[in-house]
């Protein structure tokens, strides 16, 4: 409700992002919460993607909501929010002086949710994920964020995430993952380009040929900055 209906207050821009990016307050009666804003007059002109980058953060969300992974905050799409068309995401609260790095070092009860991160930034062909893009929330959920550079029809997977190169991938999320192979939800294909729509398809069709979570053989998939 408040995502798709409250009232959108900008709070301050957040500035470790190379797009325009902004914290905002959501307020509906006496409800009111935060929220992450994406606003596509915000965003830097990019060669290899089109504008609309918000697009793809919704498209994220969607699909980790199809494997029912949970793993990207809930985000939607607003037409009416103060600077244009944008994406709301919201806010996870929690120490954001952890992030991937501390989290693999520190955290072992977290290796599981990490690994499957893995796969879910290759099936989504995630060209960015920094380690401050993984997140432990108040109540220690992992989460992922900052998807807009994802869904790419070309193969451009750059990740931190390698420390589980090569490992089997389980069963349960090969049976999670198995359905995009032939059809890609209608909501999700709906936010991108058909070549991308069959792009994720095939990935998909490799990683249960495969059954092992990726391996960069190139050494040179990893994003800049890292965290």
């Amino acid at each position: 409700m408040l995502l798709t209906e409250g009232r959108v207050e900008l709070l301050g821009r957040i500035m470790s992002g190379s797009n325009a990016t902004f914290l905002a307050e959501l307020s509906c009666g006496d409800d009111s919460a935060w929220a992450v804003y994406k606003p596509e007059a915000g965003e830097r002109p990019l060669a290899d993607f089109d504008a609309g980058l918000y697009r793809r953060e919704r498209a994220a969300y969607l699909l980790s909501e199809t494997l029912g992974w949970g793993m990207v905050p809930p985000t939607v799409v607003r037409t009416d929010a103060p600077l244009g068309v944008g994406s709301l995401q919201w806010f996870i609260e929690g120490d954001h002086e952890e992030h991937y790095f501390t989290l693999y070092a520190d955290s072992p009860e977290t290796h599981d949710e990490l690994a499957r991160m893995a796969l879910f930034d290759y099936v989504a062909n995630n060209t960015d994920r920094k380690s401050g893009h993984v997140l432990r929330g108040a109540d220690g959920r992992i989460w992922g964020i900052d998807h807009g550079l994802c869904f790419s029809a070309a193969f451009k997977l750059r990740t931190v995430i390698w420390d589980f190169a090569g490992e089997p991938i389980p069963d349960n999320l090969l049976a999670d993952i198995s359905p995009l192979a032939d059809t890609v939800p209608a909501d999700v294909a709906a936010l991108l380009h058909p070549g991308e729509v069959v792009a994720l398809q095939r990935r998909v069709q490799r990683m249960l040929q495969e059954m092992v979570l990726p391996v960069d053989h190139t050494g040179r998939r990893y994003p800049w900055p890292l965290i």
